[in-house]
Order: structure tokens, then sequence, then C-alpha cells
């Protein structure tokens, strides 16, 4: 019987790398993308346009896909752009030819580069809609040219990993342990995805997630996020990964189509990862008030258990 496939984008490092190791070690084989494909690359990753950075950041596709191939599934590595539609295209259209289609498509990647951690005032229109391109009407694009797959296959899950930056405010301004407006905003349109697809294809076998992280520890956080007053000592992103596979092969999967999981609440809910202490209040920055009614759901009940 042929492995399932799994499309996993932002999967140079971190989370995405995460979600495509466990994946494979769950018995996908696994396609992965992202604009970084040997290590050592030089390319802009500033969050600012008060500054330039094109220092080398930890990770590449060549890596997390021999970590795929450790783990016991093939990969397949298809660089792309979230800003560049025609390289989406091919990607999704390599993956097709060779492996036929997919069963998950996670969309993990996000745009990187100025703006994100400016504030309104200082950021160009153009950055924002960058943002939103990247953010949005990329997943989109891959949704449209991966999603017949699924559907002529009897079906398949849609991830995003998402951001309480799209429905909570943060509690400091952009560069002082807040984010751009750009990244909120994205982010909020970006999680309306998944109920639509949810209503309209779940008659067809498709399940979509909402899967948000909260404040994970990653590579780039480490190099670049300290500047901006985010210190990486969030959750590792195998909190993440474990959610996302859990979704996607346990039977009750399905029950969660169409919803926002908190996944660091959801892990430690289910301890799906050994030895993980569990989230910590409080750590994203974030107001929590009723912009963010499904966290405090949360918080009161674990603050009864």
């Amino acid at each position: 019987m042929p492995k399932k496939v799994a499309f996993v984008t932002g999967a140079s490092r971190g989370i995405g790398k995460s979600i495509a190791v466990d994946l494979a070690a769950s018995g996908y084989d696994v396609a992965i993308t992202a604009r970084t494909v040997e290590a050592g690359e030089h390319r802009e990753h500033s969050s600012t346009l008060a500054r330039s950075d094109d220092s080398p950041l930890p990770g590449s596709l060549s890596e997390t896909a021999a970590l795929i191939r450790d783990a016991g599934g093939q990969a397949l590595a298809v660089p792309a752009d979230l800003l560049d539609e025609a390289s989406l295209g091919s990607a999704a259209r390599v993956v097709l030819e060779r492996w036929g289609g997919v069963d998950v498509l996670v969309h993990n990647g996000r745009y990187i580069g100025p703006g994100h951690m400016d504030r309104f005032m200082d950021t160009p229109m153009e950055l924002l809609r960058r943002q939103m391109e990247a953010n949005v009407m990329a997943p989109l694009v891959l949704n449209k040219l991966l999603l017949p797959s699924m559907i002529e296959k009897g079906g398949g899950s849609i991830v995003n990993i998402t951001s309480a930056s799209g429905y909570a405010d943060p509690t400091e301004p952009a560069g002082q342990g807040g984010w751009g407006m750009g990244y909120g905003l994205s982010k909020g349109a970006f999680q309306r995805v998944a109920g639509f697809l949810d209503i309209e294809l779940r008659d067809r076998g498709i399940r979509a997630y909402n899967v948000q992280p909260g404040l994970i520890a990653t590579e780039r956080i480490a190099q670049d996020m300290a500047q901006f007053g985010i210190a990486n000592v969030g959750a590792p992103p195998e909190v993440v990964a474990k959610v996302v596979t859990w979704l996607l092969t346990d039977p009750e999967g399905p029950d969660f189509s169409g919803r926002n999981i908190e996944a660091q609440w959801f892990c430690h809910d289910r301890n799906l990862l050994d030895g993980w202490a569990g989230p910590q209040q409080n750590d994203n920055h974030i107001r929590y008030d009723e912009s963010a009614a499904n966290l405090m759901a949360y918080e009161a009940r674990w603050a009864t258990t």
C-alpha cells in the first residue's frame, strides 16, 4: 500500500522542520519547501526597515530532507518563495508528477522580511501587501493546486499554522515585545480559511485545521528576535509537530476539523510530548481579553484541573 504524502511549507528550520520529521516518523513521505536549500545561504531576513541582515540562518531544506530520510520517509525538496506564485506552481507540479498527489498540506511558511517588526506609521503599504500575499494568498494558491489531488484520492487534510496575533492584540508596540500590524492583519485573514474549507469540502473528505503554536523556541528567534524584545524562551517546536501528527493520525482527529487548536494546551492536555513541562501563561506578550476568548477558555479549564 503506498505511503501517504505530506507537503510542508517553511520546512528549512523551526516548526516546519519538526512537523516534517515527525510526519516522516509516523509513516509519511514528505515534500518540503522553503527558500533556503543549502546551509550557509545569504538572504535578507531582517524584520525591520531600520537595518539589513543577510547573515546565514541555521537550517536548510537539504538538512531537513536528511532528517526525514533518517526518520524513515522519502524526502522531496522543492524550493519556492511565497512571494513568487510561479515558484509555488512549479513546486506543486513537481510533487504531483513525482508522487501523484498529496494527502496532507501543512501551511507553516510565512513572510520573512522588513515590516514584520515595524510600526504602522513606519511601514510602507507595499510591505503590508507583501505580508498579505505571503501569509494569505500563497497558501490559497497551493490549496487550489493541491486540493484536487486530495479530492481525487477521496480525502485529505489542510493544516494552517496560525498565530494568536490573528485574534489578539500585543501588549507592547512592535520592537518592544509586540509585532507589526501587517503580521496581525495577515494572520487574522489566514485564520478564516480553515472554517470555509471545512464547510465547503467536508463532504468530499477534506479536513482543515488551525493550529496556533504560541511562543515557540526556534533558530530564527534565537538569532533575530532579542533585539525586538522577544526572548527565545518558548516551547520546543516538537510540541506543534506532535499536535499536527495527532490530528492527522488519531481517530478523533476529524472531530477537530474547522476548529482552532491551541497547540501548547492541547499537547499538554493529551501528554503528546514526553518530558515537556507544559505551557507557561502570558509568555506570548498577548492581551488575553475578549479578542482571545478561545485561549481564555483553555486557561479557565486548566485553572480548575
